[in-house]
């Protein structure tokens, strides 16, 4: 991976660590709230994670 494909998937993990926060602290964590964190998690960084680290940088 380059430089700039790793400054982009840390900026998206911090942008999605700040709405979880933000979630948590206006709704309370409760199960469904939990729920819908680990969902988001996986729509967000299960395709990254399948097209950056499992395919090798992104190549097919």
């Amino acid at each position: 991976m380059t430089g700039y494909t790793i400054f982009r998937l840390i900026c998206l993990a911090a942008l999605w660590l700040i709405l979880c926060y933000l979630m948590i602290a206006g709704r309370g964590l409760n199960a469904w709230t939990l729920f819908i964190i680990v969902v988001s998690g996986g729509v967000v960084f299960i395709p990254l994670y399948k097209k950056y680290i499992r395919d090798g940088n992104g190549k097919r």
